[in-house]
């Protein structure tokens, strides 16, 4: 199949994951998807990723977005791209979250190439359930929230986490409690961090008792959401993240930035998700899946994470657009509330959604409409583009 370069947008059919924690319902009353099978939809995925890659319309043939792109890469993603990444660097998400999602930390991209390439060397399969790296890659992400979004991010500040340890009164977390007073460092949280991690038998099952027991005698936001995760992850050791990590909520249209090594979790509200190309996930809790306590802690960064360091801020610029730019190179994310022709230069490949309503798209004389919640994939070797809607466009590019 011969390249057309006249081709400017590529309308995309994405895969809708269903995982367990997802909304029955967020998807359909945002989008208009129909959820005929009534299943958790919880991630709408638009990207290469293999393990859920997005098909194209290109020639009256449906091929995946990976293939498409392999046909010329430097046409599709741009020179610059393809000698740093060699694949589209991001994958792009709805997220749509009815109950809380692992606690977890993305390793740095150095860290990632070492163990997954020493994982490869050690003969663990991909697919196996005690495989720590899926790639190579890290796998830094932004949220912006469509509805009220709740997550933990970062750690709260060392006497805070002392303070609300010590208002449980646990004789069995005493001696964890009083070591970490004596040594209020990154290198003390790290030691208090894995010793509860890893308690075990009787010790986790007499901490957790007394935690329940604390939460239920307070009326706070922090018991609240302890006694709520409860319910979902009884007798889980990750009960105890609400008292480590800062809970926030984002409003609509509020934004975070989560970079790599910082624990984090995400636990009710659907949001536009966009991270780099990795599926790459160490677990601290609030799961049945495999928690690797040694490996976590040597991807983590035990420091303090201020509160109002946690949202994101965008610039505006012409056409209104709202540019969030965190401090990587895998992507960026644009925000544009009601376009009238904004006009849009690519320097990279990009992929625009619809949110609220339909979008027009005009290259040249070609025009295109996207409906609410439909996706399209702009090849870089589009010169410029321009955008017209009454309401919300994403943009992601790198």
């Amino acid at each position: 199949m011969l390249l057309n370069k006249k081709t400017a947008f590529f309308r995309m059919q994405n895969v809708i994951k269903n995982y367990s924690w997802g909304s029955k319902t967020s998807i359909y009353e945002l989008f208009g998807i129909p959820n005929s099978e009534n299943k958790p939809q919880a991630e709408i995925w638009m990207g290469t990723h293999p393990n859920g890659c997005s098909t194209v319309e290109c020639q009256a043939t449906k091929l995946k977005l990976s293939d498409l792109i392999a046909k010329d890469k430097t046409s599709f993603l741009s020179a610059k791209t393809v000698e740093e990444f060699g694949e589209l660097p991001y994958l792009f998400k709805v997220l749509a979250a009815n109950q809380a999602l692992s606690v977890q930390v993305h390793p740095s991209k150095q860290e990632a190439e070492v163990g997954y390439e020493k994982e490869n060397n050690a003969g663990i399969p991909i697919n196996s359930p005690v495989r720590n790296y899926k790639d190579s890659n890290h796998k830094p992400e932004l949220v912006y929230a469509l509805t009220r979004y709740q997550a933990m991010n970062g750690f709260r500040n060392f006497t805070e986490i002392l303070n609300l340890f010590k208002s449980i009164k646990s004789e069995t977390l005493l001696p964890l409690i009083q070591r970490f007073s004596i040594d209020q460092t990154a290198s003390g949280l790290e030691k208090f961090f894995v010793t509860l991690l890893s308690l075990s038998g009787q010790q986790k099952k007499l901490a957790l008792n007394d935690l329940l027991s604390f939460a239920q005698r307070k009326t706070t936001d922090i018991s609240e959401l302890i006694l709520e995760l409860s319910q979902t992850y009884p007798g889980d050791i990750g009960l105890f993240t609400p008292l480590l990590l800062n809970i926030i909520t984002l409003n609509p249209g509020e934004a975070m930035y989560l970079e790599a090594r910082t624990p984090h979790a995400y636990i009710k509200g659907t949001g536009l998700e966009v991270m780099a190309n990795s599926d790459n996930v160490l677990r601290a809790g609030l799961t049945t899946k495999h928690i690797d306590v040694i490996e976590l802690a040597s991807c983590t960064d035990f420091k303090e994470k201020t509160f109002e360091t946690l949202k994101l801020e965008p610039t505006v610029h012409e056409f209104g657009e709202q540019k969030y730019a965190p401090p990587i190179s895998d992507f960026k994310f644009s925000l544009y509330p009601s376009p009238s022709q904004a006009v849009v230069k690519p320097q990279s490949a990009e992929i625009i959604m619809a949110i609220d309503t339909d979008v027009t798209l005009t290259h040249r004389n070609e025009n295109f409409v996207l409906s609410k919640g439909q996706s399209v994939f702009i090849p870089a070797y589009v010169d410029e583009y321009s955008i017209q809607s009454q309401a919300r466009i994403a943009r992601v590019y790198n």
